[in-house]
């Protein structure tokens, strides 16, 4: 039997709210994770994006509210920016009939007018580390009544170097409370956040299969790190997506792949940390309305994105490991539909194919890159096919005349060449130039090359999420995006961004 958001004994006003967002029934990380939930209990959830972890945490956490106290009783944690504005927005849809008030506070955003909101009492606050340590040392943020938290994405946030944020916030919070985390993967330190700070937590995974994504056709191409950006665009011409997102690994790719993508007459954006919010947000918006053929974009830029439409995904780098590669895939092929992923790879770079497969258990095809000519006849296809469905459904009547004079004129098959030539949009060869990446190394193989966060501490150095290389001995300049965090406590924030 099926269970229903009605079996699980819920206020009016959450099934009120449930019913206004569209939900029918629970996934199934929601079915396992709200009843328990509800009950108090700590719960480790083991989820990728996607699978409906917010309403998981956000139904029962918002239940626990009492609307009349004024005062912080829940918080969330959260690696980006992004993620923790789509998880308030939620959490605000889910809360809407309760009256329950979310506050996001993030960095890069004015601190003093984040202090103002706070003044108005919010119930729950959804936060990235960096910002939340800062209201919490600056006694902006009392956590004394808070009786629910949760870390979102916490894998992420331990690859962004966020751990001992994380540690600081559990430590500022009542012992007496209920504990909620969630990642798509469980490294050892994860794990001893869980034994340190948690309270027999029961574990809900979602299994493989539910990880994965079916309805995603995936492939990799083969290519020399030069003639990547050429094979991109050729693809682009044959495929023709309605909505293309393509993944680059640093904020530079991204700069110069979207320039590059604009010069050879593609409408493309890009998306990346150093972007003020409101840049970013107006991108987002042009690419949901299809005024942007193409958004370009880093890993940790588009964690957390919610966009339906998406047709295409291109990985012109390799991702750092597989989860980033099923999130980034994940893109596409959402509530039902396929969608064609296609990643990139130098020769150096097959062990990261593999690699890939194992943990995804689904083999990808290898697509051979398309020549100059295969983009040509592919947009003469698309010609021909266009020219049929006009004189299937279109009256020509008023055509015809000056049809004839050209018939009279010229020999017919020169003449409809010479229309299809007129329509058929030939690859465009603008010289672009790009700076390389060097090649990703498989970890399992090259242990001594990785770019964890461990490891590069180690070193005296690290990387953020987008691969570039920063110092340990000072924080990073751009908030609580793309980046990771040394051995130095100090945060620096900057409010212009």
């Amino acid at each position: 039997m099926t269970l229903t958001f009605q079996d699980l004994g819920l206020s009016s006003s959450l099934m009120q709210s449930i019913s206004k967002m569209g939900f029918e029934e629970p996934s199934p990380i929601q079915a396992q994770t709200i009843p328990l939930g509800l009950q108090n209990k700590d719960v480790i959830g083991q989820a990728q994006t996607g699978t409906g972890k917010t309403a998981a945490f956000g139904i029962p956490l918002i239940e626990k509210i009492d609307v009349k106290q004024e005062q912080i009783q829940a918080v969330v944690v959260a690696p980006t920016r992004e993620l923790a504005i789509q998880v308030s927005e939620e959490l605000y849809k889910i809360g809407y009939h309760k009256r329950s008030r979310v506050l996001p506070i993030y960095g890069g955003q004015d601190i003093n007018r984040q202090i103002r909101s706070l003044k108005k009492n919010p119930h729950i606050i959804v936060g990235t580390p960096g910002r939340l340590i800062d209201h919490i040392n600056r006694k902006t943020i009392r956590l004394n009544a808070v009786h629910t938290v949760v870390l979102d994405e916490a894998d992420e946030m331990l690859n962004m170097g966020f751990i001992e944020d994380i540690e600081s916030i559990l430590s500022n919070v009542p012992s007496e409370r209920q504990t909620l985390l969630f990642s798509a993967t469980m490294p050892d330190p994860i794990r001893r956040i869980a034994e340190r700070f948690m309270k027999d937590p029961e574990l809900v995974k979602v299994k493989a299969k539910e990880m994965t994504v079916p309805n995603i056709t995936q492939y990799y191409l083969e290519t020399h790190e030069r003639k990547k950006f050429d094979v991109l665009t050729r693809l682009l011409d044959i495929q023709s997506p309605e909505l293309a997102i393509v993944f680059g690994r640093t904020k530079r790719r991204v700069d110069e792949l979207s320039e590059a993508l604009t010069l050879r007459g593609y409408t493309a954006e890009g998306i990346h940390g150093d972007l003020t919010q409101a840049k970013r947000m107006s991108t987002l918006r042009k690419f949901k309305e299809g005024a942007i053929e193409v958004l370009v974009a880093t890993d940790v830029a588009a964690r957390g994105l919610d966009i339906s439409g998406v047709t295409h995904v291109y990985n012109f780098d390799v991702p750092q490991d597989p989860e980033s590669y099923v999130h980034r895939i994940g893109r596409t092929g959402r509530a039902g539909k396929t969608g064609m992923a296609m990643t990139f790879v130098t020769p150096r770079e097959l062990d990261i194919v593999k690699n890939i497969e194992r943990t995804t258990k689904r083999k990808m095809d290898r697509m051979k890159p398309p020549t100059v000519d295969e983009a040509i006849e592919s947009q003469q296809q698309m010609t021909v096919e266009k020219i049929r469905s006009i004189i299937d459904s279109e009256n020509l009547a008023f055509f015809k005349r000056t049809a004839e004079e050209l018939l009279e004129e010229f020999d017919a098959q020169d003449v409809v060449a010479a229309a299809i030539k007129f329509m058929t949009k030939e690859p465009n060869s603008v010289e672009v130039k790009l700076t390389e990446e060097a090649p990703l190394y498989s970890k399992s193989k090259n242990k001594g090359r990785s770019s964890s966060s461990s490891n590069n501490r180690r070193r005296g150095d690290y990387r953020g999420r987008d691969g570039q290389k920063k110092p340990n001995n000072r924080s990073s300049s751009y908030g609580d995006r793309d980046r990771g965090k040394g051995n130095n406590s100090k945060r620096r924030y900057s409010n212009s961004k």
